[in-house]
């Protein structure tokens, strides 16, 4: 992941957002060399949203159960 300088940052904060949102590529911004803030590209969290239905194959057993004889469940 590519790393650069506050001060960078600051001088080329338009065009360094530019390329985040073009090339999909995080930006590490580091002050006295120790990583501060990561620039990440924005995704919108309805297209975040993963859609499960139908991906479930088959069932098996009960899933409310954990297999095991409680005292509760005794007559």
């Amino acid at each position: 992941m590519k790393q650069i300088s506050a001060g960078k940052f600051k001088d080329q904060c338009l065009r360094i957002m530019d390329t985040v949102a073009r090339t999909k590529t995080p930006i590490i911004v580091s002050k006295r060399k120790q990583p501060i803030v990561k620039v990440v590209p924005y995704t919108d969290a309805d297209e975040a949203h993963v859609d499960l239905r139908g991906s479930i194959l088959t069932e098996s057993g009960d899933p409310f159960r954990t297999g095991e004889d409680w005292d509760a469940d005794l007559p």
